[in-house]
């Protein structure tokens, strides 16, 4: 589905991705792991065509349909739209913004305001929602574009359990329809639910299945200082503070545990070779 090559992206002087090579197979999901400004939403952006890369390439397989749900669900809550106007902005790509919509596209809006339980909404003021009500409603309104590749940055961070819970839900009904999924996360136990983890710290440091990537030593490359490890666990603790509305501002969130392995020196070598085995 996604094909890049030595990509690297510069903003000025700042090196947001150094030149990383990587391959998301079609129809899996990828969970993109790493601190605060490691280049996870950069990746994302990348991959949305958003961003054009410094150097390298990117491609994307011919025909795919691409949706993105990023982080500022904050920006233009005081526009006076209702939920169910941002939902229809979910079949602008097929109808334009003055297009009228058909029967499909009223079908497609409706199936997915009710997979993620935002129908009863429709007639509320979208800025006036909680950040979890806000959160499933974008991801509707990705779902209704019926992509082919669904992007999703930090899609639970500070949300509501009940949110959580059903975004994963939908993350794996998407996946196991063929829909190819990459997310960004520093929940651990978020990364562990999905095909790949591509390991990040401002180029890609490992790819591979969640057992094989998030392990300690790796971790503690990836995240430095946030990695925590304490009675025979590992745990990392976000400060980044991209949260929504549903936890309190500033609050750092630790990271689901994960069982603590013994330094193996072979191990922490054998990490550059990963991204060629796995990609």
């Amino acid at each position: 589905m996604v094909v890049a090559t030595d990509v690297c992206v510069h903003y000025g002087s700042i090196v947001a991705l150094a030149p990383s090579t990587l391959r998301v197979r079609r129809g899996t999901s990828t969970a993109l792991v790493g601190a605060n400004g490691s280049g996870k939403s950069t990746l994302l952006n990348l991959m949305a065509g958003l961003v054009r890369p410094t150097s390298g390439t990117i491609e994307l397989a011919p025909g795919t349909r691409v949706a993105l749900v990023a982080q500022q669900q904050h920006q233009h809550t005081w526009m006076p739209l209702s939920v169910a106007d941002v939902l229809r902005m979910g079949r602008y790509g097929e109808r334009g913004l003055l297009g009228r919509l058909r029967a499909e596209d009223r079908r497609a809006v409706a199936e997915a305001a009710e997979r993620l339980d935002v129908g009863g909404l429709r007639k509320r003021p979208y800025g006036e929602l909680s950040g979890g009500q806000r959160q499933r409603v974008l991801v509707a309104q990705a779902l209704a574009t019926r992509p082919d590749l669904l992007l999703l940055d930090e899609p639970i961070t500070g949300l509501d359990l009940v949110s959580q819970e059903r975004i994963l839900q939908i993350i794996g009904e998407e996946t196991a329809a063929g829909t190819t999924v990459v997310l960004s996360t520093h929940h651990l136990g978020e990364a562990k639910r999905t095909d790949v983890v591509m390991l990040l710290a401002g180029c890609l440091l490992a790819s591979g299945p969640p057992e094989d990537v998030l392990r300690p030593e790796l971790l503690g490359e990836a995240f430095g200082s946030r990695l925590v490890r304490d009675d025979g666990s590992t745990v990392v603790v976000d400060e980044h503070g991209h949260a929504h509305d549903d936890c309190p501002d500033g609050e750092p969130e630790a990271a689901a545990l994960l069982p603590q392995h013994r330094h193996d020196h072979h191990a922490h070598q054998h990490h550059e070779h990963a991204v060629d085995e796995h990609t």
